[in-house]
């Protein structure tokens, strides 16, 4: 079970990134076999697991038929039996809607609550039985980038194992790590969200490959519109020695634009939140969060995001002149 923290956070970062330590993480393993496993999978999910190689990872998402995020999928397969790490709180959702699409399809599939899972930085934990490479911050085959900036140190896995003989560190050093890094989590997903707003499309969506739920909203969003939020990095004012909770409410003047999604305290950069503001909100404006901190914007996702198709204007004379 996940612990905030064992002994000082910002230490605890420090220890993470130089691969001394591990944090554990409240996830649940599916497990899917049978030969017709890839191609199932890959007809149900965002990402284009048809091309998998034995050994490789790959982050895709389960969406709803209006293209909403329902849960975040891990997955590892090694030739023979592929492996999803999902967070506790959609795992059962995951594997209830794996099991009503089984159909004669020859796949098997099991959950496992039990199971222990490690997060690492710069290598996999030791002795794991899987391993999980998060392809974040590569633009994977297929996907598209709205973010310019560079992301923050990310070189992350996720390691399936009965205990970790490294030191531990809790999940709020783990949170700082990747809300520097602009690395997006389940934990930033509310009933509303699309892949764009939180550039997801970078490592989770295949934007050419065939159809599956959701799937249509995703290319309508990303070739003919615009996501109605955008996700920002927000570097927070630290003088007041206040750190909002996710859920803090993010204002524009007196305007409310948003929520904070994650929340931490970063070693090098201080206090700093991920938050999903309205599109429309300016980019440069300073904003106000939990009515009392002031906060500096960072785009990630910037608000002309979508709009990737052109579409010609038709010649109203019929082509005359």
């Amino acid at each position: 079970m996940s612990t905030a923290s064992f002994t000082n956070p910002l230490v605890e970062q420090t220890e993470l990134l130089a691969g001394r330590a591990s944090v554990e993480l409240d996830k649940h393993l599916i497990t899917v076999t049978g030969g017709d496993r890839l191609s199932w999978l890959h007809a149900l999910l965002s990402q284009n697991l048809l091309s998998m190689e034995p050994g490789q990872s790959a982050e895709s998402l389960l969406l709803d038929p209006q293209g909403h995020i329902e849960a975040v999928l891990n997955i590892i397969d090694d030739g023979q039996v592929t492996r999803i790490l999902v967070d506790d709180s959609a795992s059962q959702r995951v594997f209830e809607h794996l099991t009503r699409m089984k159909l004669r399809t020859r796949v098997e599939i099991t959950l496992d609550t039990e199971v222990r899972v490690f997060g690492t930085f710069g290598e996999p934990l030791p002795g794991a039985s899987v391993s999980w490479s998060d392809p974040w911050p590569n633009l994977e085959p297929g996907g598209h980038r709205y973010s310019e900036q560079p992301a923050g140190d990310w070189s992350y896995f996720e390691s399936v194992a009965q205990e970790s003989t490294l030191i531990s560190a809790g999940t709020q050093a783990l949170t700082a790590l990747r809300v520097a890094a602009r690395r997006p989590w389940f934990q930033d997903v509310d009933e509303r969200s699309l892949p764009h707003e939180l550039d997801w499309l970078t490592t989770a969506v295949h934007m050419s490959k065939g159809c599956y739920r959701g799937q249509e909203a995703v290319a309508k969003v990303h070739n003919l519109g615009h996501p109605p939020r955008r996700l920002v990095l927000l570097h927070l004012d630290g003088s007041g020695h206040l750190l909002p909770d996710a859920g803090a409410k993010v204002f524009h003047g007196e305007t409310e634009v948003g929520h904070v999604t994650s929340t931490a305290t970063h070693f090098e950069a201080g206090p700093i939140a991920l938050a999903l503001v309205k599109r429309t909100t300016p980019e440069t404006v300073e904003l106000l969060v939990a009515g009392e901190i002031a906060a500096s914007q960072e785009v990630i996702v910037p608000s002309s995001a979508g709009k990737a198709v052109t579409v010609p204007r038709k010649n109203l004379m019929g082509g005359r002149r």
